[in-house]
Parts: C-alpha cells; sequence; structure tokens
C-alpha cells in the first residue's frame, strides 16, 4: 500500500450465519418433560433459558472492545516515540518522516492537537518542515500530515497537482494516485476528472486495486481506493464501490480480522477495511475490534500479526484511525 516501497453482501453482518446461542436456542426452548405424565414445565424453561441467554450476551457484548477504550494507551504509546527534534521513530531508530506523518494523522484522528505534542520544544511541524518528500507518496503523505498540523499545504498541493499526467495518473503508480486524491481532499482541492477515471479504470476483474498497473490486487490498496473515491464524491451504492467492499469481504478471516491477500489476519489489513467500511457507510461490526483488541500490547501498542510484531509505533499509528472511525482524509 502506501510507502510499500510503499458491502456486506447478504449475511456478513457481525453475528450472521448463526452463534452459539442461536444454536443452543431450540433445545432451550422444548426440553423433554420432567417425568412422564407429570406437568410439562417446557415453557418456563424456556423462558429462563432466552432470560439467562439474553443477560449473558448483553454482558458480553458490554465487555467486548468497541475500540474507543484503545485510543488512550495506544496513544500513550506513540507519543512516548517522540525525539527530542520533534519527530516520532521507532524504538533504537531515529526520527523518520514518513512515520512522524503517520504519528501525526494518529494523533489527529483520536481527537488531540499534534501541533501540542512537544519534546524539547520542538514540534513534529518542526520536524517536517525542511525534510525531503522524493516520492509522490511522500508528498501527499506530507500533505495529509501537514494539514492535520494545522499548516498551510496550498504550495504542496500546487506541486501534487503538477505531477498528474493527461490520463489522471498522479505520480507513477496507482497508489500515489489513491493517496494523491485523498491528499487533495485534505488541501480541500477538486479531484479532475481524469484522475477518478483513471482509479476507476485500475480497478481488476476481482474486484481489488494494487499498488501497480501490473500487480494483482490486494486489500489494502483496495480499501485506499474505496476512501479515496469517496472522498471525491462516488455514492456509496455506485459499482466501483461495491465490488471493491466485496473484494475485501473475500479476506474476512475467522479470527475477525482481515488479510491483504492468501494468509492470516494482519492488523494494517483489518484497520484499512475499517476505514473503508466506514467510509462506504457500513458499520465494521464488533469483530475486526474484537481482533485488533487482541494484537494490542500492553505497552500500548499493537502487533503486526498474531505472529510478529515488527514495527510497533507504525502499525499503532496505522491502527488510531480506525479505532477512532474516522476515514482518510481526516475531516
Amino acid at each position: 500500500m502506501l510507502l510499500r516501497h510503499g458491502h456486506w453482501p447478504s449475511g456478513w453482518e457481525d453475528g450472521a450465519g448463526g452463534s452459539p446461542e442461536s444454536e443452543d436456542l431450540p433445545r432451550a426452548l422444548h426440553p423433554e418433560p420432567l417425568a412422564e405424565g407429570g406437568p410439562v414445565l417446557w415453557p418456563v424453561l424456556a423462558i429462563t433459558a432466552a432470560v439467562a441467554l439474553s443477560a449473558n450476551s448483553a454482558a458480553r457484548r458490554a465487555t467486548e472492545p468497541s475500540g474507543a477504550d484503545l485510543i488512550g494507551p495506544s496513544i500513550a504509546f506513540i507519543t512516548s516515540h517522540q525525539n527530542a527534534d520533534g519527530g516520532f521513530g521507532e524504538r533504537r531508530s531515529g526520527s523518520d518522516p514518513s512515520v512522524t506523518a503517520w504519528a501525526v494523522l494518529a494523533i489527529k484522528a483520536a481527537g488531540q492537537d499534534p501541533a501540542r505534542t512537544e519534546r524539547n520544544g520542538n514540534s513534529p511541524a518542526d520536524y517536517l518542515a525542511e525534510k525531503p518528500y522524493p516520492l509522490a507518496t511522500d508528498l501527499a503523505l506530507r500533505i495529509l500530515a501537514l494539514d492535520a498540523l494545522g499548516k498551510d499545504v496550498e504550495r504542496l498541493a500546487d506541486e501534487l497537482e503538477r505531477l498528474r499526467e493527461p490520463k489522471g495518473r498522479i505520480g507513477p503508480f496507482v497508489n500515489s494516485t489513491i493517496w494523491g486524491v485523498i491528499a487533495l481532499r485534505a488541501a480541500d482541492r477538486p479531484v479532475h476528472r481524469s484522475t477518478i477515471r483513471y482509479v476507476i479504470l485500475q480497478q481488476q476483474r476481482s474486484g481489488g486495486w494494487s499498488w501497480h498497473p501490473r500487480a494483482g490486487a490486494d486489500t489494502d490498496d483496495t480499501a485506499a481506493a474505496i476512501e479515496a473515491l469517496r472522498a471525491a464524491g462516488m455514492a456509496a451504492r455506485s459499482r466501483a464501490i461495491q465490488r471493491g467492499l466485496a473484494y475485501i469481504n473475500r479476506f474476512r478471516r475467522r479470527d475477525g480480522g482481515f488479510a491483504m491477500g492468501d494468509g492470516a489476519s494482519n492488523t494494517q489489513t483489518t484497520a484499512w477495511v475499517i476505514q473503508a467500511q466506514i467510509a462506504s457507510g457500513r458499520n465494521p461490526g464488533r469483530k475486526p475490534f474484537a481482533y485488533l483488541a487482541r494484537m494490542h500490547r500492553r505497552d500500548g501498542g499493537f502487533r503486526y500479526s498474531a505472529g510478529y510484531a515488527s514495527n510497533p509505533l507504525v502499525m499503532t499509528a496505522r491502527v488510531v484511525p480506525a479505532l477512532a472511525r474516522r476515514p482518510f482524509p481526516l475531516r
């Protein structure tokens, strides 16, 4: 997806397809009589069982994470990684512009002002002020971060628009165009119709998008494309959006998370999917948030997956907007 180098169909709602309660309920409603010829007490037992199941379900729902309760510890984890220059970086690493931008977006998504997040008097804006952005995706991410910091991004938005080719592509790749659209909308710029057309034409037969015109589709880039098209004004019921959501659905795993492709769930993909669903007016349900909660570490950061804990700062920064139910661009 970004910086790799960078719908619900019927029956997919949370809880659809049956649950332990729905399977057990018929037996609870139709027990055998207590004794042959004795009083048939099954209606009373049925009511008692149904009330107990309802109470248990309500109690479980009350204790299941909605995502919001994970935001505070996650932001504390992120801010603990701010360096003296105002930037952010993984442990035992210096500040990095891209990592800093993701940290800024997470803090903003959480409802806080990233401009007031300082270390030794230096803010993220101070750190990013003179840092280069060699790729189109770097420029798009810089616009998103500086906009979140309350900075004027008009010059950068002009620069991004100059990267648009006659057929609408922004930069060299599909994902640079997708994130270019998101960045332009963050800057309150209209998106040229040729660029919207280019993104739509890059949708593959599967319904998904890829980072490159000749690469296979993946869940991450599909989720970002849905956010971009929605930000550009495409209707949630449009064919392109619905096909994209259907593609994403194929990669939902039994643990409640989503996979980028064939394989296991991971936090990053699950977060992108939540944002795409919310951008499309869909309710992600509780299961994706329950999956993210299981990937949440005691120190406040997130694992990449059950098997890997790489780059916890970046993973955490990318998950927080989903926990806050805020798609890109942040409004």
